[in-house]
């Protein structure tokens, strides 16, 4: 039998508390008297647990936690050993697990949690913890394949879950000042939008290392770490970051801040699903005419292009470029020379370029977005080179908090900038740049012991049957297998 959905229960207890409250107003001392100015009473708190309790996970939960204001009861990560005694030092109270699974079959109060895994758990545990009607704040990237992130969208409306992912600068309010350039018509009709990082940071277009099982550390649950992916022995340099490079576990580049810039003019210009997707990677020769090979991994570089329709802000189809390795665009004409592009060093930008001028802006993660108007008549408008935010992470968990109290479909839920009706379609949109890399390093063989790589074109996407029509092959990454117990 089916068990009653979480959120529907929540909202009952939140009933009954706000009912209670109205019929214990005949009493003469008011509750703020008797806890305190700031005090909430601990039936209105709000039970939060981690799953993921170490690295960005550490500050997910404290963040959400609001200094103290809603009750974490729970904590899970695989490996208690490493950053995530952070979070058993800030909350010594909460229950510690490694299995995410036995954790919420358990703690049967749990009214939401941070899920702030490696990439590749993400939907397996949003989708276990929504099944049981607890609302989800996912980390970036929002899952590690296109068809987790449909379904995921999907659960949350059928669940009536409050989600939001984890790209707080979709909360900045200085992106409204780069909303309102293009609302405005400043930048005239635009056609293209140029996005690039410095990102990897980590080892990347390399063999994938040499499992030791006998380096295991004793505190770290390896089969749970690997979760959905295939079981191998234990293997070092993967656990707990260098992960991010092979795409087992992660989603490269792209998937460590694609959500961080594409947002911006994803957002901004009201995109949907790329219409088509080709790329090209870097070649690394470690012996003469013969390009290292490692497709278990991202490349040491990558250059991606989407094509869009046309929006309402767009007033003509949009070319998006992608570049990662530390490769970025040309300096435009109109913009100084010794003015930056995008962030400091011109290390991460983006550039959103019309028949008018062009906005550029930084990365959109918490580092100062610095946005900038430059139009072609010589006219220049810039936003604020530092920041100074009122809370954490401009408040983009504490919102998710808010509007998990408040109910699915509340003003406070419709306020989230990054809840799973519109995270969704953006990651979608991020990972079908790993798409085409996945797919420009597929060879085949042709006989004769020869080889040829068959994805090295065009790719065109039906974002909306979620399927490459013209290199059947390709459509092997819209997806993945899940390991049993992780099945999503």
């Amino acid at each position: 039998m089916k068990k009653p959905s979480k959120a529907v229960s929540g909202s009952s207890r939140r009933n009954f508390i706000k009912n209670a409250a109205i019929a214990s107003s005949i009493l003469i001392v008011p509750r703020h008297v008797l806890g305190g100015v700031g005090y909430t009473a601990p039936s209105d708190q709000l039970n939060l647990a981690a799953i993921g309790a170490g690295g960005k996970g550490s500050s997910d939960i404290k963040n959400a936690s609001v200094e103290g204001r809603e009750r974490v009861v729970a904590l899970c990560d695989v490996d208690f050993s490493g950053s995530a005694k952070r979070s058993v030092e800030n909350f010594p109270k909460a229950k510690r697990y490694q299995d995410y699974r036995e954790m919420l079959d358990k703690e049967k109060d749990i009214d939401a949690v941070t899920i702030s895994t490696p990439d590749h758990t993400h939907a397996p545990a949003a989708a276990f913890a929504m099944e049981r009607g607890i609302h989800v704040y996912v980390q970036k990237p929002m899952t590690h394949n296109i068809k987790e992130a449909r379904k995921l969208t999907e659960m949350a409306r059928e669940h009536k879950i409050v989600s939001q992912m984890g790209n707080q600068g979709g909360s900045n309010p200085l992106l409204d000042m780069v909303q309102g350039w293009i609302d405005t018509d400043k930048l005239g009709k635009i056609a293209k939008v140029q996005i690039w990082t410095n990102r990897p940071v980590w080892p990347q277009g390399i063999p994938f290392p040499e499992p030791a099982p006998e380096k295991k550390p004793d505190d770290l649950a390896w089969d749970l770490w690997l979760g959905p992916a295939e079981k191998i022995p234990y293997t070092p340099n993967l656990h707990p970051f260098n992960w991010r490079g092979w795409w087992d576990y992660g989603t490269g580049a792209l998937g460590d801040v694609g959500c961080h810039l594409i947002d911006i003019p994803f957002r901004t210009l009201g995109l949907h699903y790329p219409k088509s997707a080709q790329c090209s990677v870097a070649s690394v020769y470690s012996q003469m005419w013969t390009a290292d090979h490692h497709p278990k991994g991202a490349p040491v570089a990558s250059f991606i292009t989407l094509k869009f329709d046309q929006t309402d802000k767009s007033k003509s189809p949009i070319e998006m470029t992608w570049s990662d390795g530390g490769i970025r665009p040309s300096h435009p004409d109109i913009i100084p020379p010794d003015h930056d592009l995008g962030g400091a060093n011109s290390a991460n930008g983006v550039m959103i370029v019309g028949e008018k001028g062009i906005i550029t802006t930084n990365i959109n993660d918490s580092s100062p977005l610095m946005p900038k108007l430059y139009l072609s008549d010589g006219t220049t408008e810039f936003g604020p080179e530092k920041e100074e935010m009122d809370e954490p992470e401009y408040g983009h968990q504490r919102k998710w908090v808010d509007a998990c109290k408040a109910g699915f479909g509340s003003k406070e839920h419709q306020a989230l900038t990054s809840s799973f009706d519109y995270a969704g379609p953006m990651t979608e949109t991020v990972l079908m740049g790993n798409l085409a890399i996945r797919s420009y390093m597929l060879q085949k063989e042709t006989g004769n012991g020869n080889t040829a790589f068959i994805g090295r074109k065009k790719l065109l996407w039906d974002g909306d049957n979620m399927l490459i029509s013209n290199l059947e092959e390709a459509n092997q990454f819209v997806g993945r297998d899940h390991r049993e117990g992780f099945k999503v």
